[in-house]
């Protein structure tokens, strides 16, 4: 049998290992993908630290993969082998839970999970579900699509559905591998885009990126500097600190929406009279099916938003974990099998 090279978690809380597998073979509905590229998450920890309920081991992570259709399984006929793809966390769903019956699949009950339900694309090769799979783009790269499957898409689906308008005044909160995205799509979207973050140093960046304004909270009381200029529509949370998500709440104008994206360990607080007083809510977003995939490559290709990347050969996942882990990133990592 093929064999191939793939980078498993043995078990919870492991080390990765650069093992070698047999090249899986796609069941019915299924697809192989020979994978070129796949980014490195901050939430792949849960699948290295077991954090994750349920996950059996060995376990390859990776929901950030892109390359090209290698074999088709029994009964698929809506993709053609060489085709460029990609999958991103949304793996697929069950078709029958409540939320599947009222066609809201990335909230499936029983939904699979690249990398963490199923093995993902820290590997040569990788199985998706035919439904799971989204189309790349003519001319972006392998290396550009995989982090825009799940930095790009969480960031993109949650500010198209965040009710806020051209002209809208949107802040974005952190200028990471979740922000500089942000920050990106909220000015090509027509938003009145505010980036903020800790330092001066970062304003040349956030210009660069698009935005209009740029906030130094370490200098300054952000949220008060939001009220200043009139309140944000939206406050975008992309950077994963309590305090900091929790503070700028009030930087939200009447009817304004705190949209989280990133997953702090602590809890934010937030004053009910901040909401009650203003009718602003919170809500949190996760990322997106293969449609919503597809939708934020193709807006990416049009407008010309790209992810800023690091790249690393399979072979040294380890220390590219430890790069995107460490925060020293900029600002997202990709293991390449090239």
């Amino acid at each position: 049998m093929a064999r191939m090279k793939a980078v498993q978690v043995a078990k919870a809380g492991g080390n990765f290992e650069l093992v070698e597998r047999e090249i899986p073979a796609p069941g019915s509905g299924e697809v192989r993908i020979k994978v070129a590229a796949c980014g490195i998450c901050h939430s792949d920890f849960l699948v290295k630290e077991g954090h994750w309920p349920g996950i059996k081991y060995p376990r390859v992570p990776g929901h950030e993969v892109a390359g090209h259709i290698d074999e088709l399984g029994p009964d698929v006929s809506n993709w053609k082998k060489g085709q460029a793809v990609g999958v991103g966390w949304y793996g697929g769903h069950c078709g029958d839970c409540a939320s599947c019956r009222r066609g809201d699949f990335v909230l499936c009950q029983f939904g699979r999970i690249t990398g963490i339900t199923q093995d993902g694309g820290y590997a040569e090769y990788m199985i998706a579900q035919e439904v799971a799979v989204a189309a790349i783009p003519e001319g972006m790269s392998a290396e550009e699509a995989g982090p825009l499957l799940c930095a790009g898409i969480t960031t993109f689906n949650s500010l198209r559905h965040a009710g806020a308008r051209a002209g809208d005044l949107v802040a974005v909160q952190g200028i990471g591998g979740l922000g500089h995205l942000g920050v990106q799509y909220a000015s090509k979207m027509g938003f009145h885009t505010v980036a903020i973050a800790r330092g001066a140093d970062k304003e040349p960046l956030a210009k660069q990126l698009g935005a209009a304004r740029y906030i130094d909270s370490s200098a300054t009381n952000a949220a008060q500097e939001l009220r200043k200029l009139g309140g944000a529509r939206v406050i975008l949370a992309t950077a994963p600190d309590s305090k900091s998500i929790s503070s700028i709440s009030e930087g939200l104008a009447p009817n304004g929406k705190l949209l989280i994206v990133a997953a702090p360990a602590e809890p934010i607080t937030i004053n009910p009279l901040t909401l009650i007083g203003g009718r602003r809510s919170v809500q949190g977003w996760p990322s997106g099916t293969a449609s919503d995939s597809e939708d934020t490559m193709r807006f990416s290709a049009q407008t010309g938003v790209r992810p800023m990347i690091e790249r690393y050969p399979l072979t040294k996942a380890v220390e590219a974990y430890e790069r995107m882990m460490s925060g020293k990133a900029r600002f997202r990592v990709v293991l390449t099998t090239a």
